[in-house]
């Protein structure tokens, strides 16, 4: 005999088979960052992941309803991961360039960055010109490398040395076996290390942006939310958080600009 109780658990387990999935589960928003970049992104003790980007992309998390996944990779291999689709998102300060706009999708910039020279405090140099016959070490990979390559003729650099952690390029800065480094936005990242310091900086038309999976179906909210971000005040106070003082009123960091193409 059909009861009623038996009636009612029926329609029920109908009613879940029946319910789209997207209502039983949350999107994953895998994340993968380069964890030697303060004040970016960087590790705590504990394991933990904070700085300036990372900041931002959990509050774009919570607003496109996602959860946040974000595990540490090297710099370079960022590219491969999202290339990959293991990951969905890089944060690491990546600058956005036509040649990785042909592989790799970009949301819109949210901070223009400068290339800057850095050395011991007790080095002479002050100029491209006190780069002549000096090893200059670059983070592989990165627009400091394609600026040392570009430049190394005309200032007579004597070698250029790349490597995979920007903290193995200090260490050997400190211990004098490159004798500058070149890299974005280094003033702030130099806060540990007393016996370095930017010697000079040179102003870039490069943009920072988020890089994702080519044409990956997460960019639109993504950008969105860096939009509203933007328009609501988030991203200046982020700033002055991370780096103590206010973003340029012209900058990317506070004017909602169109999606980077190829």
């Amino acid at each position: 005999m059909v009861t009623r109780r038996f009636l009612m658990l029926s329609a029920s387990a109908m009613s879940l088979l029946l319910t789209p999935l997207a209502a039983h589960s949350q999107t994953v928003l895998n994340v993968g960052a380069y964890p030697a970049n303060p004040p970016f992104e960087y590790k705590n003790a504990d394991g933990s992941f904070e700085g300036f980007e990372i900041d931002l992309i959990t509050d774009i998390a919570k607003r496109v309803g996602a959860k946040l996944e974000i595990s540490d990779y090297g710099f370079q291999a960022l590219f491969a991961a999202t290339t990959s689709k293991r990951i969905d998102v890089a944060v690491s300060s990546i600058t956005i360039t036509s040649e990785r706009l042909k592989s790799q999708s970009f949301t819109q910039p949210y901070y223009d960055p400068t290339t800057d020279i850095a050395a011991r405090k007790d080095s002479p140099i002050k100029t491209d010109a006190d780069l002549k016959g000096k090893t200059i070490g670059v983070i592989s990979g990165t627009v400091g490398e394609k600026w040392a390559n570009a430049n190394r003729a005309q200032y007579g650099i004597t070698d250029i040395r790349s490597y995979n952690a920007k903290q193995d390029m200090l260490l050997d800065l400190i211990a004098g076996r490159v004798d500058a480094v070149v890299n974005d936005s280094m003033r702030f990242g130099l806060a540990k290390n007393p016996d370095l310091e930017v010697k000079y900086s040179m102003k870039s038309a490069d943009r920072l942006g988020m890089m994702m999976t080519k044409d990956h179906p997460m960019l639109g909210p993504i950008n969105d939310a860096i939009g509203a971000i933007k328009k609501d005040g988030t991203m200046a106070a982020l700033y002055r958080k991370w780096f103590n003082q206010d973003p340029s009123p012209d900058s990317t960091t506070v004017n909602v600009v169109p999606l980077p193409t190829p």
